[in-house]
This record gives C-alpha cells, structure tokens and sequence, in this order.
C-alpha cells in the first residue's frame, strides 16, 4: 500500500483535546496532592516503562526487514505516538496544577474546593461527592470537577445552608447535610 494512504497529515494537531478535558480560559487547574501524584505517576510510568519497552519492540519489528505490512512495527508506532501524546498532556497539566492542601482548610464547616459533601436532593435522595480537581474528577465514585455545575451550587454554602442548582431539566434544591475535609496531616 502507498504510504501517502496511511500517512497521518503534517498539520494535524494530536494534542487537541477532548472538550470534557478542556479548561476554560482563566481557569486554574487546581489539584489536590493525590490526584498531582496519581498524574505524576503516570507520567513517571509512561516515561520509564511503557514507551522504552514499546520502543524495544518497534527497534526489533524494524529489523525484520518489509514494515509496510508489519503489524508489530506499525502497531508500536501508532501506540509511540498515543503514548508521546499522552506525555506532552501529563506534562502540561502538571506545568500547570496548582495543588491544594485541602486539609489545611481553615473554614472545615463551608465548603471549598476538597471538600466532601453529604447533601438531599428534592427527591430525598443523599448523595455524597468530593470536590476534586478537573483531571482527577470520577463522577460515577462520588468525585465531581470544581467547575460542575453540583460543585458550583455548593461552593461556599455551608452545613444546613440549602442551595439551588440550575440544570437543563429544571431547578433543583439541595440541603447541605454535612462538610468534611481530610484530617491535617500530622507535622
């Protein structure tokens, strides 16, 4: 096959990103320091093991001669180049984290940025979630983005405090049951 058909295109930005993964301008990337060490750690992981060992194997699938029709050789450049892309985001997120010490948080009954919060919808369900940052945000485990619209109702409300969340399907109410925050660690 001619390469011009399997070429990806020169001008082809492979760092955009997904718009879920976007910051809005001005925004801070705020992280807390297990979610900049998760990051890091893969990042760390992807430097040392998984592109050297796959560069192992693109080194040896090239000395085989023909790679036109090689499917070691052009699996591991493909995979080189989603690992590359992959790096140059961990990079430039952790360039810019700013991570938060959320359990040096001096007002532990408001809820700030770490926090985690027990509230009753309307309905008089109880949900629990933990304001996390952008990157370390797992909705379906109780780990909300700062900037979702649950975390923007919370933010500065306190315990007892009810607060009204505008989503597309309507208003809602949400009763503020309890805030807590990681106990400080020790010094």
């Amino acid at each position: 096959m001619n390469k011009a058909f399997v070429k990806e295109s020169e001008g082809q930005d492979d760092d955009d990103l997904p718009e879920h993964l976007a910051l809005p301008a001005g925004v801070r990337n705020y992280m807390t320091p297990d979610g900049y060490a998760r990051l890091r750690g893969e990042l760390v992981h992807l430097m040392n093991v998984e592109r050297p060992s796959v560069v192992q194997i693109v080194s040896w699938a090239a000395s085989n001669g023909d790679r036109s029709e090689n499917g070691d050789y052009l699996y591991g450049k493909k995979r080189l180049r989603e690992i590359d892309r992959r790096m140059r985001f961990l990079t430039r997120r952790l360039d810019i984290a700013e991570v938060v010490d959320t359990s040096a948080q001096p007002n532990r009954d408001q809820v700030f940025f770490g926090a985690t919060v027990t509230y009753m919808d309307r309905a008089g369900e109880e949900h629990t979630v933990t304001i996390v940052g952008v990157d370390e945000a797992e909705p379906l485990q109780g780990r909300i983005s700062w900037i979702s619209p649950v975390a923007r109702a919370l933010i500065k409300a306190r315990e007892g405090d009810t607060v009204v969340l505008r989503t597309p399907s309507g208003v809602d109410e949400l009763e503020i049951l309890e805030v807590s925050y990681p106990d400080p660690a020790p010094r």
